[in-house]
């Protein structure tokens, strides 16, 4: 009588030498995915480290004396300690005194309804391109999206032209307008991919409890929106905020400039103040960073919301 041992073959199991094999191929050696989040890492920090620097550089210049801008770099304040003593902030006092603060509210009286206003108007309309069912809607849809890729300076002059037709040239509401305008064929695109990828059954439920669209966009596709609202915010608030051409154009300078042209004044007829662009920079940075820091949670899921359905 003979006996025989179990095999693989018999006992359903696999060799041991051919299991670690399987097992080495399907997963990444510890040792090397460390490595590349460790690289990772140091990468992200360079890019942090450039970025910050010249801002920081920034700052450090001006809190320093006209007479040491001119004559050394920021970074001898480091190598030289005892210039921490000449630190001072008649830089700041010259830029306010120059009437900086009062651009500073014209700019928030700028920024602010042309912001409000494209983000209002553009949130019913991506809400009818998402949800309602209407002839010519995907052909109007890709026609605003279209939009996008349009220079601005191209309407520059003829919306100047009606500008002074109608005296509104100086006036807030020239800017206002000519922002919306600008800023509707982003915020049209960005808020309708969010809209369009909410699930069908909360519009649906609320239809057949009897709400209206009226009903459904403002108690339900708002609040629910709020990522998507709140990362054009973001866009809309700090291209406002920056931006030059259209309120050199259309506002001009006098009582009713803005911060950015107050900032290009600042310099002089001959470049000899521009030390004092530097504490200009950064009061004019003041409101961007709070509105940007208050509303970044919501940034990245808001612009990659719609991205991908499922």
């Amino acid at each position: 009588m003979s006996t025989s041992l179990p095999t693989a073959q018999h006992t359903g199991t696999r060799p041991a030498g051919k299991e670690a094999e399987r097992g080495g191929r399907g997963t990444a050696p510890k040792g090397g995915l460390e490595g590349r989040r460790t690289v990772v890492k140091v990468v992200l920090f360079l890019i942090c480290l450039f970025w910050i620097v010249p801002a920081f550089g920034l700052l450090v210049t001006s809190f320093r004396p006209p007479d040491a801008v001119r004559t050394s770099g920021w970074w001898t304040l480091f190598v030289r300690p005892a210039e921490f003593a000449d630190m001072t902030l008649a830089n700041y006092q010259a830029v306010l005194d120059a009437g900086m603060g009062k651009s500073f509210v014209n700019s928030l009286v700028v920024a602010v309804p042309a912001t409000v206003i494209p983000i209002l108007a553009a949130a019913f309309a991506a809400y009818a391109f998402a949800w309602m069912r209407f002839p010519g809607r995907e052909t109007l849809f890709f026609c605003i999206v279209g939009l996008i890729v349009v220079p601005l300076q191209a309407s520059l002059v003829p919306l100047l032209q009606i500008y002074s037709r109608v005296g509104l040239t100086g006036q807030f509401a020239a800017l206002w307008l000519a922002h919306t305008g600008f800023g509707m064929p982003l915020a049209i695109y960005l808020l309708r991919n969010y809209m369009g990828s909410l699930p069908r059954e909360i519009l649906e439920s609320a239809k057949v409890d009897g709400a209206s669209h009226f009903q459904v966009f403002w108690k339900l596709m708002i609040p629910l929106s709020v990522p998507a609202l709140a990362a054009f915010a973001i866009f809309q608030f700090l291209w406002v905020w920056n931006d030059l051409l259209v309120a050199l154009i259309f506002l001009g300078s006098g009582d009713n400039q803005v911060v950015t042209i107050a900032l290009s004044e600042l310099i002089g007829s001959r470049g000899q103040d521009w030390h004092l662009l530097t504490a200009g920079a950064f009061i004019s940075m003041i409101i961007p960073l709070i509105v940007f820091f208050s509303l970044q949670r919501y940034f990245i899921r808001g612009l990659t919301a719609g991205s991908v359905k499922g």
